[in-house]
């Protein structure tokens, strides 16, 4: 299967997928706890929505029967929906693609309601001025903004190359990792934070645990109300005034998918 991936073509088709699901293993039910009165899921993509570049948006939840409340809340809010595989994330990522006809997907996880649309903006303004370049670019190797501004571009040739040789369970559940680790296969771009500074490591703004949620929460209540397209400096500005906020999920950072995968691929290396 081959789609064109010329950026000659007025009409490529961007789709931003924002895989969800109920059953979290740290904070199940996270996607649908409440954010200044909505659920969390539809306040990211509010946030998701205010980038020009995101083209279309489609959550891809899972057809196990627990993610019924994911679709039923997309429905009603006339948001687009896909359901896949509910373990195979490659394979719900490349089917969201064939089903909404994409030259490139955007991967955004549902657990970044302080995503930083300008940062996606700057993400996939890179890919689409660089397409001819890269299969991949991302902002995550190395990550150098805060963590929860997670953004992956792949381009649909790419993707589907994926889909096809991808056989490890990792390579499945995490969707990305087959490209980044062979970079001999495919043309890899990365976005660097211009400013030259590394705040990967130095703040914690994804949802994994109930301190994550309260401070997402305090943050949300503080800058919301002013402006709802608040910026990631306008959080740091506001953790850096009250610095009582920032320790409230403290004992978190530095913890996430990213490093963890890493090291589960060091360790699979180094026992092969």
């Amino acid at each position: 299967i081959s789609l064109s991936n010329s950026m000659d073509n007025k009409e490529f088709n961007i789709v931003t997928v924002v895989q969800a699901r109920m059953n979290s293993t740290r904070l199940p039910y996270k996607v649908m706890m409440t954010l200044m009165n909505k659920p969390l899921l539809i306040r990211e993509i509010e946030r998701i929505s205010l980038s020009s570049e995101v083209g279309t948006i489609v959550v891809a939840t899972s057809t196990d029967s627990s993610d019924d409340p994911i679709y039923e809340l997309c429905i009603k809010e006339k948001i687009n929906v896909f359901r896949g595989h509910p373990k195979d994330l490659l394979d719900r990522h490349f089917r969201t693609a064939l089903e909404y006809k994409a030259d490139a997907i955007v991967k955004i996880p549902s657990d970044c309601p302080l995503i930083d649309p300008r940062i996606i903006s700057k993400v996939i303004k890179f890919y689409r001025s660089n397409s001819n370049s890269f299969d991949y670019v991302s902002n995550l190797h190395p990550p150098t903004y805060p963590d929860g501004n997670d953004i992956e571009v792949i381009s649909y040739n790419a993707l589907d190359d994926a889909w096809c040789n991808a056989e490890k369970k990792f390579e499945r559940e995490y969707t990305t990792s087959y490209l980044w680790k062979n970079p001999h296969l495919f043309s890899i771009g990365n976005v660097y934070w211009e400013t030259g500074l590394d705040f990967s490591m130095k703040y914690r703004w994804t949802l994994d645990y109930e301190e994550d949620f309260q401070l997402i929460k305090s943050v949300f209540e503080e800058l919301y109300p002013h402006d709802p397209n608040f910026s990631f400096n306008d959080i740091i500005n506001l953790l850096d005034r009250n610095r009582e906020l920032k320790k409230i999920n403290e004992k978190y950072i530095g913890v996430n998918w990213y490093k963890n995968h890493l090291d589960e691929s060091k360790q699979i290396a180094s026992a092969s």
